[in-house]
């Protein structure tokens, strides 16, 4: 059933090279698997991204999103590591964060323009 099995996000990147170095050391995922058209790396708790090589389609929505304890050190920890955050008017940022009913959230785009968020609060549970 799909509901006991491993989901993973999978993103579009047109360069690679370039979004492996990303995932890797802005990021700090783990490298688990690599073919010469995807990569696959390793995040918190089991879960999984991979990132495949073709063309993204035009920025929009959030694509995936991490669950973070502390938002506030984890963004300074991505700025230090050279990743870029947005400010948003709706949901209204201040210093890059948002509350969003019960959460908080912060978000930045990787190479392609992906949208990728860091979010802090209540985790739903199935069941």
């Amino acid at each position: 059933m799909l509901a006991d099995s491993l989901a993973v996000t999978t993103l579009v990147v047109t360069d690679l090279d370039r979004s492996k170095k990303f995932y890797e050391e802005q990021l700090g995922l783990k490298l688990l698997e690599e073919t010469p058209f995807t990569c696959r790396f390793g995040a918190g708790k089991g879960s999984q991204l991979s990132i495949r090589r073709g063309q993204p389609p035009v920025s929009g929505p959030t694509v995936a999103h991490f669950e973070v304890d502390d938002i506030e050190a984890e963004v300074r920890d991505l700025t230090s590591r050279g990743v870029t955050f947005d400010e948003y008017e709706t949901p209204k940022t201040v210093n890059f964060i948002a509350q969003v009913g019960p959460a908080r959230g912060a978000w930045f785009k990787d190479p392609d323009g992906n949208v990728l968020g860091v979010r802090q609060g209540p985790v739903p549970t199935a069941g």
